[in-house]
């Protein structure tokens, strides 16, 4: 979306905005005539950007998941679509999170036939993203964006700005009682002497993810050997598969016995194949 609205300000352009998540709360007649009205509009305009968002979540693949409003939105596009042939001033875009998972007949030639991979950012994205969402800010001298950046591996621009938000937070937070920002009373010149430091964002980081870890959890295993009972053979089978291996690769190497790189754990539910995982 962002993307969307630089090249509308770039270029001049009328933008109209179609949220996935708004359709799919629409009555199929109700949307399909907004969709046309949005087109009509466009096509009024010098220059129009239509931008679609969640495009995979309207249009999937698999027509089998298609409800009314899904399907009436995909034969409507398609025969909008197709009618901008000769109208070379109006552009759709529009954005997935999974390429994959949109329906085919979308992204044949004269529709969504150009695809743009926006990737995660590197070190240097991320610290010019870093800039961009701290230039109204005031930070302190010891900001070292390049170390924050750093320490960001897997960072979106939407997760960089929170970021930047929970330090700023963080910093208003720590500097209440001293400041007098309390009892709905703003001193504003103490307010705008805060400064957001590199101490801020340190603990910023202690408390964010990335977007795409949100739905990981990430688990630290207490149980031992000892806790499980029985299956004397299959604990010796897998410290001699996995845990000599990871404790001793360089071995392995050496005497070639590093050719299986997969383990499969079978068993009735409840035998223990989860826990002896933990251990």
């Amino acid at each position: 979306t962002l993307i969307a609205r630089a090249v509308a300000n770039e270029t001049g352009a009328f933008l109209s905005l179609i949220h996935g998540s708004e359709i799919m709360s629409k009555l199929a007649g109700e949307f399909e005539s907004n969709l046309r009205k949005a087109f009509e509009e466009a096509k009024k305009n010098s220059r129009a950007i239509i931008f679609i968002d969640e495009l995979d979540a309207i249009a999937p693949k698999h027509k089998i998941k298609y409800g009314i409003v899904q399907h009436s939105f995909v034969s409507q596009l398609l025969t909008l679509m197709d009618g901008l042939k000769q109208c070379s001033h109006v552009i759709v875009m529009a954005a997935t999170n999974r390429p994959d998972s949109v329906d085919p007949a979308l992204c044949r030639f004269g529709r969504f036939d150009l695809e743009v991979d926006i990737g995660i950012p590197d070190d240097g994205g991320r610290e010019e993203i870093l800039h961009i969402h701290t230039k109204n800010m005031k930070l302190g001298d010891d900001v070292n964006f390049s170390q924050i950046a750093n320490e960001t591996h897997g960072y979106v621009g939407a997760d960089l700005a929170l970021l930047c938000s929970k330090a700023a937070l963080h910093q208003i937070q720590n500097n209440m009682n001293i400041k007098g920002l309390q009892n709905d009373t703003i001193d504003i010149e103490a307010f705008s002497s805060l400064a957001v430091t590199q101490e801020d964002f340190q603990f910023a980081l202690d408390q964010s993810n990335p977007s795409a870890l949100h739905e990981i959890v990430v688990e630290k295993p207490t149980i031992t050997w000892e806790d499980i009972g029985g299956l004397e053979n299959v604990k010796r089978e897998v410290q001699e598969l996995i845990q000599y291996r990871v404790g001793h690769p360089n071995k392995c190497l050496k005497f070639d016995t590093m050719s299986s790189c997969g383990v499969l754990f079978y068993g009735p539910s409840g035998c223990g194949k989860l826990t002896i995982i933990f251990s």
